[in-house]
């Protein structure tokens, strides 16, 4: 998945007057955080009673030609009697503030639900929001137009800026080395991973629109099917010696607004890193990894209740 969005405090529309001056520019500035949630959810909650997925491929006995592949259809005919995603998903919620969007109107802490189904339950490990993870996906729009796909395994690390994604990714256990096959063609399979579905509000997705291709309309809910086959715990991003989790320092589940030298970054005109990517969390020159003790502790020198390589003053 390309790490693209594309996010702007307005978003311009052209609209003709008429008078001598010519088209006319009316700024449109982006909604509200709180207004397109409930609307969001609302939209993805008649999704979740009107569909079904092939559960029945799902059960035991499987069919040994049957590919694990999720498929979501309509109520209707035939299939009027299918249960319906509503009463198989579950969801949490996610804390959502408008500058982690690039948003200029200031909305903190907007509640945003996500809805995720587990079709097969993993053997392996759940990974967390900032560990490395071995998977393939697809996204799509509630529509069913698809905007981005990986059909092979490929390694992402969690933090990303599609949180409903990175969030739903921990709700599945890995796969295990029992269960891996490698093919002849050099592709790899998993008897025993975790397969399911995350059905996120764009607030967790891409808001403003744009995507992998530029492709999905703002305010999206979007769809990934989901396959994870391995976990690296305790995956350390900028091998400072320190777990990427542990430097969520305000505990809200978003790692990027976690920077303790921002401010000494941007009086040198260096690119800001938050602390997970950052192998010099206080920018005193001297790094992370030589401020904490061997076994992955942090010390506190002067004993001011900051440790080392968070205090550019020990």
């Amino acid at each position: 998945m390309k790490r693209m969005l594309v996010l702007g405090a307005v978003m311009l529309m052209l609209v003709a007057c008429g008078d001598d001056d010519g088209p006319a520019i009316e700024i449109v500035p982006p909604r509200l955080l709180g207004d397109v949630a409930p609307e969001n959810d609302s939209e993805i909650r008649e999704f979740l009673e009107t569909h079904f997925y092939n559960y029945e491929d799902f059960q035991e006995p499987i069919d040994p030609d049957f590919d694990f592949k999720i498929r979501i259809d309509t109520i209707a005919g035939d299939n009027a009697d299918k249960t319906p995603l509503i009463d198989q998903v579950s969801s949490d919620v996610v804390n959502v503030s408008s500058s982690q969007l690039g948003l200029s109107e200031e909305e903190n802490d907007i509640v945003h639900t996500y809805y995720y189904l587990l079709a097969r339950e993993g053997e392996g490990v759940r990974p967390t929001i900032a560990d490395s993870t071995l998977l393939r996906y697809e996204g799509s729009l509630l529509d069913g137009t698809k905007f981005d796909a990986t059909p092979s395994f490929v390694w992402q690390e969690l933090p990303f800026f599609l949180r409903g994604y990175s969030n739903g990714i921990t709700k599945f256990a890995s796969g295990t080395p029992a269960g891996l096959t490698v093919n002849s063609d050099g592709t790899s399979s998993y008897s025993n991973s975790g397969i399911g579905m995350v059905i996120m509000p764009s607030g967790l997705g891409y808001f403003l629109g744009s995507g992998p291709a530029g492709n999905i309309p703002s305010y999206s809910n979007l769809i990934f099917t989901v396959e994870v086959g391995n976990v690296i715990q305790n995956t350390d991003n900028d091998n400072d010696g320190i777990p990427s989790i542990l430097e969520d320092l305000n505990n809200n589940g978003y790692l990027f607004d976690d920077n303790t030298d921002t401010e000494e970054e941007a009086n040198a005109n260096f690119p800001q890193f938050a602390n997970f990517q950052d192998p010099d969390d206080d920018g005193d020159g001297i790094l992370t990894i030589d401020e904490i003790n061997e076994d992955g502790s942090f010390r506190d020198s002067d004993n001011d209740g900051v440790p080392d390589h968070l205090d550019p003053d020990s």
